[in-house]
């Protein structure tokens, strides 16, 4: 039988706290590069907790990135039986292109900016305060819904896996692991059915463990990786959160 040192595979998915992974070749792919796609996030869910269960032990809690992540972290936490939350965070945009995302900000003002990007764009401290200003509010008022004002579940010195429906830029991620961290988790997984592999690599600074279902060469779009990747309502994600303290 092979040790973890002969097989790269193994030792991306029980690395040590902080050690980087050396290569693309490392990364838990899963099913690899082949073109599957994920009927929905639900379904994404269930597959991702294939990859998990050996996890259960450790007591973790699941905790999703709103919106679309929730249906996710909600079938990895049914079938680890483990309690699920939430960490809120919103993307920051380009000021003009809102759709092209130069960083995240998270609960507890954590804030995560691509400074190549914003120096690519040539920004001025001005320009930056706006979206940065603006993202702050929008956070507030996404703080301000009915299942954002539920009591957050402790998280200290516990193991966190943090769900997503996938990994593109991986601002958000990292920004709502560094918020994780700041409310005391020991441990912070990142799970997700599909990442770009820079990104999946790039992770494990700010991470202990990547685990996804595939990581296809060209991403493209997280969507792209979907039958159905429609949106995700605040209503559904507070009935996913409802419905999973009602089955506890």
């Amino acid at each position: 039988m092979s040790s973890a040192e002969d097989n790269p595979m193994a030792q991306a998915r029980h690395p040590r706290r902080g050690r980087a992974v050396d290569s693309i070749a490392e990364l838990p792919s899963g099913e690899g590069d082949g073109g599957v796609r994920f009927a929905d996030r639900r379904d994404a869910g269930r597959r991702l907790a294939a990859s998990l269960g050996d996890l259960r032990e450790e007591s973790p809690v699941v905790v999703g990135i709103p919106r679309g992540g929730m249906p996710v972290a909600a079938e990895v936490a049914r079938a680890l039986q483990a309690p699920l939350d939430l960490v809120l965070v919103r993307k920051i945009g380009a000021p003009e292109n809102p759709e092209y995302g130069i960083g995240a900000l998270a609960e507890d003002d954590v804030l995560v900016l691509d400074e190549e990007a914003v120096r690519r764009l040539r920004l001025s401290p001005a320009e930056l305060d706006a979206v940065v200003g603006r993202a702050r509010r929008e956070l507030a008022e996404r703080s301000a819904s009915l299942y954002a004002r539920r009591p957050r579940l402790g998280v200290a010195g516990r193991t966190v896996l943090l769900v997503d429906d996938g990994l593109a830029t991986g601002h958000s991620a990292q920004a709502a692991a560094r918020s994780l961290r700041k409310r005391g988790a020991a441990r912070v997984i990142l799970a997700v059915p599909v990442a770009a592999p820079v990104s999946a690599l790039q992770s494990r600074n700010w991470v202990d463990e990547v685990v996804c279902v595939q990581t296809p060469a060209d991403l493209w779009a997280i969507g792209l990786w979907y039958e159905n990747f429609s949106p995700t309502s605040e209503e559904e994600v507070a009935v996913l959160l409802a419905q999973h303290r009602a089955s506890r």
